[in-house]
């Protein structure tokens, strides 16, 4: 019994990912643009600006000070997952193009490649392992602002405009309900930084039920239309494609955040491999909402980027203890050769 808690405290949100389909499955009509949830409204304005008033609320800045001089790490990581990580994904899907996949699945990989880190798992990851949380505190909370600007750009230059949006009227919504509320949050948390510290506010959890609510809605649309078909065959193949683009982004940035040239220690190389691989799904699907309002395959670009986020954590956690060990050793040789070196002339 107390496994069974457990396993529902540590991973209610995929569970609810799960119901939030499948109940958008059974009555989507409730959810779908002009249903009682006027998700135009509500979702479009509402749910939105809590999630991001939210994120300028928990977002600590005032820790970002730790790491603000390690230069070089920070060009690293925001250059690799905003610049390198979006043309090697349309590198990917550049060649998926002329598979028989389901091309707006093929165009989600694409999707998540645009993505920014998230706030939250790169820096527990990194800390779960011993790593240089401070920049990674930086990088993800540097990258989440970053992306306000970087992901609508990038995202507009691969993928295009919706044509039931204008692009003034994109950029208009993301101030309204992004920009804004962020700052908000900002100024308050400036403002009242001891207070919202001792409040012990769930913001994780808020942003999560929010986000939930977001992922029904556009679901609900999904369904509700008779147009959609997902065939097995392609979201199978998705899903073992983005395992893949995981496991090799990993691979990358850790053998090439180990060249000389760069002269990071392993907990700086830590920090890299989980800030400059992950992609945040709080931040990904509000801003799909906006830039792609009334597009007919919202949900088909959506879906690669639902199972980027539990698998970035899942493999995560399966990767804690081996790149713990491969830290701890790493420390350990870099530091014996300093060690001998000073006994050696203290005893000349």
């Amino acid at each position: 019994m107390d496994f069974i808690r457990r396993f529902l405290r540590n991973n209610w949100f995929l569970i609810g990912i799960v119901f939030a389909i499948a109940f958008a499955n059974y009555e989507p009509t409730i959810g779908a643009k002009g249903g009682p949830l006027k998700p135009e409204i509500t979702i479009k304005y509402i749910a939105v600006s809590i999630i991001f008033l939210n994120s300028g609320l928990s977002l600590k800045s005032e820790d970002l000070s730790k790491a603000l001089f390690n230069v070089k790490l920070h060009v690293f990581v925001q250059t690799f997952t905003l610049g390198f990580v979006p043309f090697f994904t349309y590198l990917i899907v550049s060649v998926l193009n002329r598979s028989p996949l389901n091309p707006w699945l093929i165009q989600g990989l694409q999707v998540v490649g645009c993505m920014p880190p998230p706030v939250s798992s790169a820096v527990i990851l990194t800390k779960a392992v011993g790593g240089n949380e401070a920049a990674a505190i930086f990088n993800s909370a540097f990258g989440s602002f970053l992306g306000i600007f970087a992901t609508p750009t990038l995202l507009l230059y691969f993928m295009g405009s919706s044509s039931a949006v204008s692009i003034h009227s994109v950029f208009w919504t993301l101030f309204v309900t992004v920009v804004l509320p962020l700052v908000i949050g900002q100024v308050i948390r400036c403002c009242a930084v001891k207070s919202i510290q001792n409040s012990n506010i769930p913001y994780g959890t808020i942003s999560s039920c929010v986000l939930l609510l977001i992922i029904y809605t556009t679901f609900c649309d999904t369904f509700s239309s008779t147009n959609q078909d997902i065939d097995e065959i392609s979201l199978l193949s998705i899903v073992f494609l983005v395992c893949i683009i995981q496991v090799v982004l990993l691979c990358i940035t850790f053998f090439v955040s180990r060249w000389q040239v760069w002269n990071f220690s392993p907990d700086d190389t830590v920090a890299i491999m989980f800030c400059s691989t992950h992609k945040s799904l709080t931040l990904g699907i509000p801003m799909l909402k906006i830039l792609f309002a009334g597009f007919p395959n919202l949900t088909l670009i959506s879906v690669p980027l639902l199972v980027y986020h539990p698998t970035q954590i899942l493999l995560g956690g399966f990767l804690v203890p081996i790149v713990r060990g491969w830290m701890l050793a790493e420390q350990k040789r870099s530091k014996l050769p300093r060690h001998h070196f000073a006994s050696s002339n203290h005893i000349l």
